[in-house]
């Protein structure tokens, strides 16, 4: 078993930045096996937040601390409780942590988080000054140096304070070895530099819109020269820009919300109920008369039949 469950957890550390889905299972796997260890439920937990499953996390991370007695994972609790819409929660993780206890990367992570979340808040003001620690300028190369100063940065920009913010990604970036975040790229649009890539998606935007404001001109001006394309072609085919008109016309009724075709197909099957009730009156009203010109004409036959008898009777 213990085997097992080795393979599991390595299996799970293996792929977590790849398929963080898939390491969760190993890890589920290995903590129905061996769900006293803590080891066990710190992997679960893990997996679990890399994965976006922030509910199993908590109660992961939450019990691996119980069973060791550390607080090796607060900062990862705190970020759940963000995700969750609960940033007070996070603070409240920040303010009852005992920091002399946690390493520094944690603690700064924790930091973090928890200025992350005064932003939630609205609380800009408050979490610039959160941030603004003695590690802010240290000169240590560590993972945490480039992601502190990213996050004072992008504190200092939602408080308003531009060109501060610009010279703090700019510091985050040169430190950033290792590409932790996006300080680079943050950088540029700030400077109003277009990022090599963001262009394509654009022009797809554009075309895009394009398409389905032109769709209804498009289509117009295909009715006018439809006579003149099947003339010059001698085909039956339709038009590829009507064609394409159409397919406009079908996305905007995919993109329509459910109860806007649900409604419009409610109204559709009134308007047939009215149809269908109309044809079943015409049609009543037609047989009527068609019952009512038969009785007029057996009743002629009839008194055709009496003069014809009367008019064979010998005189007398």
């Amino acid at each position: 078993m213990a085997d097992k469950v080795a393979r599991h957890l390595v299996a799970a550390g293996q792929i977590i930045d790849e398929d963080s889905e898939l390491a969760l299972q190993h890890a589920i796997a290995a903590r129905r096996l061996a769900s006293r260890i803590a080891v066990v439920r710190e992997a679960v937990g893990l997996a679990a937040y890399a994965a976006g499953d922030w509910t199993t996390a908590i109660a992961e991370l939450r019990t691996y601390h119980r069973m060791t007695g550390r607080q090796t994972h607060l900062a990862e609790l705190a970020d759940c409780e963000r995700a969750l819409g609960r940033p007070e929660r996070a603070i409240d993780l920040y303010r009852g942590a005992d920091m002399a206890k946690l390493e520094k990367s944690g603690a700064i992570e924790l930091l973090i988080v928890a200025a992350g979340a005064r932003s939630d808040l609205g609380q800009h003001d408050a979490a610039v000054a959160m941030l603004q620690v003695n590690e802010l300028t240290s000169q240590e190369d560590a993972d945490w140096a480039a992601r502190l100063r990213y996050a004072y940065a992008d504190a200092l920009l939602a408080a308003g304070r531009r060109e501060e913010a610009r010279e703090w990604f700019a510091r985050a970036a040169a430190v950033d070895t290792e590409q932790l975040t996006d300080a680079a790229e943050r950088l540029l649009e700030l400077d109003g530099v277009a990022i090599e890539g963001d262009d394509d998606e654009d022009d797809e935007e554009t075309e895009a819109a394009l398409g389905e404001g032109g769709a209804e001109t498009r289509s117009e001006d295909d009715d006018d020269s439809e006579g003149d394309t099947a003339e010059f072609d001698g085909e039956d085919d339709e038009p590829v820009a009507v064609r394409d008109a159409d397919e406009f016309d079908d996305e905007d009724d995919e993109d329509e919300p459910v109860a806007a075709r649900t409604a419009d197909s409610a109204e559709f099957a009134d308007e047939d109920d009215e149809d269908d009730e109309s044809a079943e009156l015409s049609a009543t009203d037609v047989n009527t008369d068609g019952l009512a010109d038969a009785d007029e004409k057996h009743a002629d036959e009839k008194h055709a039949d009496e003069k014809h008898a009367d008019d064979e009777q010998p005189r007398g």
